[in-house]
Formats: structure tokens, sequence, C-alpha cells
């Protein structure tokens, strides 16, 4: 398994903003799908990819596109829902499925809610994004949902991750003999005992969506 972090000024200088709890939602989804688009660069660095010929207005010339099958972006519910655009603004061609995990507060291991996904990725190259890699569990079981369909080269895009959770998700993927790269815009210092990256960003579906409440 293969850890990326980005290292550019403008993705610390986005995600010091997303850190900043005086930061609004409709700031925080601004700067979260800016900061997908930077990071998608990186990820998508060894995307597959067929020559072609094309005709330009002076003569013939040899480019290339997007290989065949397409690339699948997955964003992970809800909170990767906020990356899915930035994602997609690299991606245009790419197709898009869902997977929803929620984590147990208690024991921490994820479990899935909602699919909807292809059920055959033979030879597909999938795109996970979630926004932030804590304890390793909920991507770990994404990978090997992803797998288990046929998904031969895998790449996590997330806003930040946690050292032990990147630990965690190398144990869990150990027996998976597919590539698989996590791409970062930074590698925080730790977990906290409830599970939480620090200094981490919060609950990044909150910030990017609100809480919603119930007054009944």
């Amino acid at each position: 398994m293969r850890v990326i972090v980005a290292d550019h000024p403008l993705i610390s200088h986005k995600l010091t903003t997303l850190r900043d709890k005086r930061t609004d939602s409709p700031t925080f989804r601004r700067l979260a799908d800016e900061l997908v688009t930077l990071l998608a660069y990186e990820a998508t660095r060894d995307v597959r990819v067929e020559e072609v010929d094309v005709e330009t207005p002076v003569t013939k010339a040899r480019g290339i596109k997007l290989a065949t099958p397409r690339p699948l972006i997955v964003p992970i519910l809800r909170a990767g829902l906020g990356m899915l655009d930035g994602m997609v603004r690299l991606l245009p061609t790419a197709e898009v499925g869902f997977l929803g995990l929620v984590r147990n507060e208690e024991t921490l291991e994820a479990t899935t809610y909602a699919n909807r996904l292809p059920d055959d990725l033979s030879s597909r190259q999938v795109y996970v994004v979630d926004p932030m890699l804590a304890t390793g569990g909920t991507l770990a079981a994404t990978i090997d949902y992803l797998v288990e369909r046929g998904a031969d080269d895998i790449t996590a895009v997330v806003l930040i991750a946690a050292p032990e959770g990147v630990e965690k998700l190398r144990e869990l993927t150990a027996h998976i003999n597919v590539p698989i790269t996590v791409v970062t815009g930074a590698m925080d210092e730790k977990l906290n005992e409830n599970g939480y990256i620090v200094p981490g960003l919060g609950d990044a579906g909150d910030r990017l969506y609100g809480i919603a409440k119930n007054d009944a």
C-alpha cells in the first residue's frame, strides 16, 4: 500500500481554513471541493489511458484518452459527497457509484447500509473519496467490498489522515493482492481516545451539510 502526502502550499492553506471552527458550511464545502481537485491531480497520476490519433487544424497528432472500462468514483456517504464534484471535474467521463457505511462509535467497526455500485468491477480503477482516514475500518471495509466485485486498482483520496488509521488500513488490507494507494492532504498527529483525528477538522459531514435537527 502506497501513501502519498501531497505537499503543496495551496493544499496547506486550504486545510488551515477547513480546520478553523469558525469556517461556515458554505465556505467549508467550497474549500473541500477546491482541495479535492488539487489532490485529484496526484491521485490520477497513474490513471489508465490509451493512445488515439486526432486531426489538429494543421496535421495529425498522437494523443491519449482515458482507457476503457472507465474509472469509477465512489464517494462514501454522506461526507464523501462533498468531495464528488472535485473529482468529477477532473474525470468528467468517469462513472460514479455510491457506498454508505456507518461506524459503530463503541466498536469503531464499519457496516454497510447503502450500495449503488455495479455488480461487476472487473478491470476497473476505482477512486474512493472520503474526507478523513481515522481508524481505517471504514476504508478497509470499502476496499474489501470493491475487490470482491473485481476492482483491480484502488486509490483513496482523503483530506486528512491519522497515522494509526493508515497502519490499521495497511494491516487490514495486507491480504489483498491489488494496488492500493492513499492520497491525503495531511498526515495529522494522532487519534484521540474516541477515535477522532487530532488536530483534525471536526465531523466533516456536519461541517459540510450542518446538523439536521428533529423538532418532533
